[in-house]
């Protein structure tokens, strides 16, 4: 039996009443689209409620170990997840 693939992503949110406007988030699921509507219905994680979400960048794996470790490495890549946020905003 073959596993579902999992995705790493990239989501990120402008809010310009905030003095920090500009934010990612890093995550991985099974289910991309769910996940997402998820965070933006404010039953995602924590730091992603109440903030309006837009993907930006996703990874496939077809294990959730490899998932799990590149989520781990773009959560440190605090220069990608910027130029992603630049890219995306320009």
């Amino acid at each position: 039996m073959r596993s579902k693939p999992c995705f790493v992503y990239v989501i990120g949110t402008i809010d310009v009443t905030e003095r920090s406007s500009m934010r990612t988030y890093v995550g991985w699921s099974h289910d991309l689209i769910t996940r997402i509507s998820k965070h933006n219905t404010g039953m995602g994680a924590k730091s992603t409620r109440g903030r309006q979400w837009e993907l930006l960048y996703v990874e496939k794996f077809f294990t959730r170990g490899d998932a799990m470790s590149r989520e781990w490495h773009l959560k440190r890549d605090r220069k990608f997840r910027k130029s992603l946020l630049k890219n995306w905003a320009s």
